[in-house]
């Protein structure tokens, strides 16, 4: 197993221009990491932390006002490298849904609302192959057999379905084509917990199945904690803090990491939760330094001027913050 997609020094900033004023909205600033094949990527943060944009630029589907400013990223897809800042506008398309796939947040806005599900499979079957009705409608029966999900359902009309049902079957329209890498952007949002069960099953045997990269982007931890290999912290733009998932659950280091997951709750524990304190800083203008360091409890003088640099604390584990670096330093 290799890497299948590659971040370098990404930065991706909302810029806009209204009334003669520009505006600059760092979103995504020096964002690096690696994707392996196989397995299940988890990006995890506050809303507005940068993660759904961060994940756009990664699926190379993005539009003004957001630019990419610096950096690229590379897919490797089936022994071939190429590098979405050189991808032509033909080889994107050709890229989209046979071997990247997204699965986005709200199903409503993905199904036509005045055509049967199996119409919209086949619209979009029809789009990549040459197929005809009846070899559409016979390749979607199939999957959806295979996913369990009733073949009546191809009969429906996406208002006639559960909210979980729909986002089933939006999952299933997403990788009916079989894609080597599949994002998914909060696929949980809105769903009752008994309906995201089903949902997160769903997701498992997608990528089991097809042996799929899965790019799994929630601010929920516990959905992570379910599916994720590996986890990639967010906050106000930039990656803080990476590891295994068992690793971040368990030993979390940046302090921004440790909130979040001591904001979870616990069965076993009657402890108070934790919250955060303040609020995430606004990105047209972020704060010098960490940008943590205005709710950090463990800011020091370093932390309000120098911007931490990611580094490996453990295997597989990194974090950017000048404290747990000086506390490597002091135990070797």
């Amino acid at each position: 197993m290799g890497t299948i997609i590659e971040a370098v020094n990404l930065r991706a900033y909302y810029i806009t221009n209204a009334y003669g004023v520009e505006r600059t909205v760092q979103a995504v600033d020096d964002i690096s990491l690696k994707i392996e094949e196989g397995e299940v990527y988890g990006i995890a943060g506050e809303s507005g932390c940068g993660k759904s944009t961060l994940m756009r630029v990664l699926l190379n589907a993005y539009q003004p006002p957001l630019t990419v400013v610096g950096g690229d990223v590379v897919y490797t897809l089936d022994g071939e490298r190429v590098s979405a800042a050189e991808m032509s506008d033909e080889k994107n398309r050709d890229l989209r849904w046979r071997k990247l796939s997204y699965i986005p947040q709200g199903s409503m806005h993905v199904l036509n609302p005045v055509r049967r599900i199996r119409d919209s499979f086949h619209d979009f079957i029809s789009a990549h192959r040459d197929v005809s009705k009846a070899e559409s409608y016979q390749l979607t029966a199939e999957y959806l057999r295979d996913l369990g999900l009733p073949e009546k359902v191809m009969r429906s009309y996406p208002h006639q379905l559960s909210g979980g049902m729909r986002q089933r079957v939006t999952i299933a329209l997403a990788t009916i084509l079989w894609p080597k890498l599949i994002f998914a952007d909060e696929p949980t949002t809105a769903l009752d917990v008994v309906v995201q069960r089903g949902v997160i099953q769903m997701l498992k045997d997608v990528q089991q199945k097809e042996g799929s990269t899965l790019v799994l982007i929630t601010h929920d931890i516990g959905v992570h904690a379910n599916l994720a290999d590996r986890i990639g912290i967010l906050y106000a733009g930039k990656l803080v803090e990476e590891a295994e998932t068992q690793t971040i659950l368990n030993q979390p280091r940046h302090p921004y990491t440790r909130y979040l997951i001591e904001s979870l709750p616990n069965l076993e524990s009657r402890a108070e939760l934790m919250s955060i304190p303040g609020r995430p800083p606004a990105l047209d203008r972020p704060p010098s330094g960490c940008r943590f360091h205005e709710r950090c409890p463990l800011a020091k003088d370093i932390c309000k001027t120098v911007e931490p640099q990611l580094i490996k604390i453990a295997p597989k584990h990194f974090t950017a913050c000048h404290v747990v670096e000086e506390e490597l330093s002091h135990a070797s």
